[in-house]
């Protein structure tokens, strides 16, 4: 019987959670920068009179700067919506999501041994990378501490998310003349480093096209990139593609991916997308992630006693998949390929070393100019160019020292206005001389 008088734990004391005192020593996270460059412009329009006009070339969000989603695809979402009702729905998401994301969206070839079941919704892609975190805490080595591997200069968030909820990020080895990619000896390298530390690799992380370097990697190089990890013992490799259909080259094949590595192997394969990017649906928070199905039910478990994903979310997901992607995505994909062709035109006409793929961003190093300027980083000379000219960029420094000479300039604008911007960009940085 049990005693009503006293108190009881949850669980029984073999799986209780020890005690740590390793929170109090954690450095703060800080909050991101990202939201705060638009204050910026304001002090450039105080100076220049408020019809002054201004060049956004941190955006991250399509939503914004392009036309985002078509309204044909919100109310047909509204449509499915209405006749799904707004009872619960399960932590996975649907049914009909994972169908219509399975099938419409990746067409996934029976022979991978991946389907609807391999899939789980997330409320946008940070909500999909905390469950990812923690899968690989859980279910590879099954302990807090570990290492995340991102590549040298890697998006803020990497940097924070994995830290806040227990794990260590390792920056890989990275030469800025290669956009600082991955290499088989760096993952190897992170491998060795953390073992010296009594620590081990938990997952790595993989983007294509990249977040901030907008570098791309050729499919057959992630893949190499992939085999490399697992082979040298890392449970879980992570390729976030959310930027993979705004591509010149058109969107990833996962059947080609998947198929490329052995049963077993793909247990260690998760995959991230959603429409944040590609549809420039950011605040409609629409994300999903692919994983064996054994990461899927545990990461189903645990959300059962969290998030339970919004439906119009998926239901937008799946409007646009339904349509055919690519013609849904037209409004996204078009002028970001029109203003990566003006870009990359004019930077190969300019003096700025720089980093370019896919996706939505360029990476420019500034190195002689924050120099000339005494500005120190990047950080320095972002303020001067937004406060004094009017054009927003993001500081590489911002994402790690390795990026303190460079910037990352958003084209994911109309052509003209990507032209422009640049072009106040350039004017800026002459004024330095």
């Amino acid at each position: 019987m049990t005693d009503l008088s006293s108190p009881e734990y949850a669980v029984a004391e073999p799986h209780r959670i020890p005690v740590s005192g390793h929170l109090q020593n954690m450095v703060a996270i800080p909050p991101s920068r990202m939201f705060t460059i638009k204050e910026a412009l304001k002090k450039y329009q105080q100076k220049a009179g408020a019809g002054a006009i201004v060049f956004d070339a941190s955006q991250g969000d399509g939503g914004a700067s392009l036309p985002g989603v078509p309204q044909s695809i919100l109310e047909t979402a509204l449509e499915i919506q209405i006749e799904h009702g707004t009872g619960y729905d399960k932590p996975f998401g649907t049914d009909l999501f994972r169908q219509v994301a399975a099938e419409d969206y990746w067409q996934l070839d029976s022979a991978t041994g991946w389907g609807p079941g391999n899939i789980i919704f997330a409320q946008g892609g940070r909500d999909g990378l905390v469950k990812a975190y923690n899968a690989m805490n859980f279910l590879g080595h099954g302990r807090l501490g570990d290492v995340l591997v991102v590549s040298r200069v890697p998006w803020i968030s990497y940097n924070w998310g994995p830290y806040g909820i227990g794990m260590n990020v390792m920056r890989a080895p990275g030469d800025p003349v290669e956009g600082w990619r991955y290499t088989p000896e760096g993952i190897k390298a992170c491998v060795e480093m953390a073992a010296k530390d009594g620590r081990k690799v938990a997952g790595i992380v993989i983007t294509s096209p990249d977040n901030p370097t907008g570098r791309t990697l050729p499919i057959e190089e992630q893949i190499t990139l992939g085999k490399t990890a697992i082979e040298a013992g890392i449970p879980f490799v992570l390729y976030d593609w959310m930027y993979h259909y705004v591509t010149d080259g058109g969107p990833t094949d996962l059947n080609q991916v998947l198929l490329a590595f052995t049963p077993e192997e793909r247990k260690s394969i998760m995959v991230l997308d959603g429409i944040t990017k590609s549809l420039g649906g950011s605040n409609v928070r629409s994300a999903h992630l692919l994983a064996d199905e054994k990461v899927i039910k545990f990461i189903n478990s645990q959300s059962s006693h969290g998030v339970i994903p919004s439906f119009y979310a998926q239901a937008v997901a799946i409007a646009a998949y339904r349509q055919g992607f690519g013609e849904a995505a037209k409004s996204i994909i078009e002028p970001c390929r029109a203003s990566r062709k003006v870009l990359r035109s004019a930077l190969e006409a300019s003096d700025l070393p720089f980093v370019m793929g896919d996706g939505y961003y360029a990476f420019m190093d500034l190195g002689k100019y924050i120099e000339a300027g005494e500005f120190g980083t990047s950080e320095g000379i972002g303020q001067y160019l937004a406060e004094e000219h009017g054009v927003a960029v993001v500081p590489g420094a911002f994402f790690s020292a390795a990026g303190n000479d460079w910037v990352r300039f958003s084209y994911a604008l109309p052509p003209e206005r990507t032209a422009a911007a640049f072009e106040r960009l350039m004017s800026g940085l002459q004024e330095i001389g």
